[in-house]
């Protein structure tokens, strides 16, 4: 028996359709990546399941009990979400875990132990006393889980759990996530645009494309088959479409936006749609002297820690994904917020 089940869930804002007759089960204990890119619904989807927002139709159903009209507490009792942004409160961090618990009536003793224990899996402990408003981006988020954590919840929700954080933060929040899993037996759904980290931890995966699922099943399943689906989605990385111009060497420059220009070793004139892989993009901290034809220079928004890789996503105007060994990475001392400049040959831009 599922422990979630949506049946034909719609929701819409304003006329706006976000989620499109999804249905989805969860089992208990089980590990769930939604993926999709930036709006196909992922978020509204996770919200619908912590009964923060209604479905304009169709049923959700905890096991075998139907949640009806003014039900949505019993939802938030068992289901808690952590959102990509943290919030948190002008407290001390043993405050902010605190707080959920304190609302609903645990004994003091009981609350002191509970935030102990969520500060020692998010490895923040002697925090308890620290202003919350002045840790780091990764430790606020850290801070933020460990608040959820405390509530022993049978389902935790991830909204971009890892997105702009440095990779040992991204690397602890993985990890906690398979121990939480397997030792407290606590149902999971990650909500990402992250290919490679639903890879990497979920035991399923589900597709969402334009407010639909798209592809679910086992996540070898899901990325191994061929899809029509998920190519379209991977594809997002790296694909850019521009005005071509044909240039006297018998290459051409194509014009993706106001920020950037991109010089190919093929000739094209007027629309075109390129591609770029992540590996043959090459990072450095000064632009390099050499032949590449384009070198940009923006800002790293994005990490995954992938063992020996580290991928990157950098803003130059457009956001392009790269790859690097984590030797590399450590030596430049790259970080969320790191000015690099990316290097690519004309001909490593091929035409799609």
């Amino acid at each position: 028996m599922p422990l979630i089940t949506l049946r034909d869930i719609v929701k819409s804002y304003d006329g706006v359709l976000a989620l499109d007759h999804v249905n989805l089960e969860v089992d208990r204990r089980d590990t769930m990546a939604i993926i999709g890119p930036n709006g196909a619904g992922k978020t509204t989807l996770l919200k619908i399941v912590a009964g923060i927002e209604k479905p304009t139709s169709g049923e959700v159903y905890y096991e075998e009990r139907r949640i009806g009209e003014g039900e949505s507490e019993f939802l938030r009792r068992r289901c808690t979400m952590v959102f990509q942004r943290t919030v948190l409160f002008n407290t001390t961090v043993y405050n902010n875990i605190a707080y959920g618990l304190k609302v609903r009536g645990l004994p003091k003793e009981k609350v002191r132990r509970r935030v102990g224990e969520a500060l020692r899996l998010v490895k923040l402990e002697g925090f308890e006393k620290v202003s919350a408003n002045k840790l780091s981006g990764g430790q606020q988020q850290r801070v933020s889980l460990a608040r959820a954590l405390a509530l022993k919840p049978e389902v935790l929700l991830l909204d971009e759990p890892t997105a702009n954080l440095d990779p040992e933060t991204t690397s602890l929040i993985e990890d906690l996530m398979g121990y939480i899993n397997r030792e407290e037996d606590m149902t999971i759904i990650m909500a990402t645009h992250n290919i490679f980290q639903a890879q990497k931890i979920p035991k399923r995966a589900a597709l969402l494309l334009n407010g639909k699922v798209a592809d679910i099943g086992l996540v070898e399943e899901v990325f191994l088959k061929p899809s029509v689906n998920l190519a379209s989605f991977a594809r997002l990385e790296n694909i850019y479409t521009g005005t071509a111009k044909i240039l006297e060497n018998g290459t051409s420059l194509i014009r993706i936006s106001d920020k950037v220009q991109i010089e190919v070793a093929f000739k094209k004139a007027g629309r075109t749609t390129i591609f770029i892989r992540p590996e043959d993009i090459i990072v450095s901290k000064k632009p390099l002297e050499s032949s590449m034809r384009n070198t940009l220079g923006g800002s790293i928004v994005e990490m995954s820690d992938l063992g020996s890789i580290v991928r990157l996503r950098v803003d130059v105007g457009e956001t392009f994904t790269t790859q690097i060994t984590k030797l590399s990475f450590e030596k430049m001392g790259l970080n969320v917020g790191s000015k690099v400049f990316l290097s690519f040959k004309a001909s490593s831009v091929h035409l799609v």
